[in-house]
């Protein structure tokens, strides 16, 4: 039997991938990569999120590959309150947060807003 040692990447289809990229980078700090035939992805320590179009005609990709499915957790070493505080003058709105969830290796705590996509972002901090 074999081990999963971590995540690499994940997909988010996207309505506008260019709106999608410019978000993610200014409000959480991550780099924008290009690769293959002009394809974007958003990259953060050693992982990335591949953006594709919504509905992408694509054999590889997901049955329901349609914008605003993601829900996803990232883990920050910055405090919670620091975050929420950026959010705000980046003008996101929190739906939830500060809050006290169960992350992979015990509780963490989170704050939840919405990218323009309506996809739903956790942003978590052990202890």
């Amino acid at each position: 039997m074999f081990q999963i040692a971590r995540l690499d990447h994940f997909v988010i289809p996207c309505s506008d991938i260019e709106t999608i990229c410019e978000f993610y980078v200014r409000v959480l700090n991550m780099r924008r990569i290009e690769f293959g035939n002009g394809r974007l992805a958003l990259g953060f320590g050693q992982q990335k999120i591949n953006l594709q179009p919504a509905g992408w005609d694509e054999a590889r990709r997901a049955v329901n590959h349609i914008e605003g499915t993601a829900d996803f957790c990232l883990i920050t070493e910055t405090p919670i309150a620091d975050v929420m505080e950026h959010l705000r003058a980046c003008g996101v709105a929190i739906e939830e947060g500060p809050t006290t969830r169960s992350g992979a290796i015990g509780p963490i705590n989170s704050v939840y807003f919405r990218d323009p996509d309506g996809n739903l972002v956790e942003v978590s901090n052990y202890g």
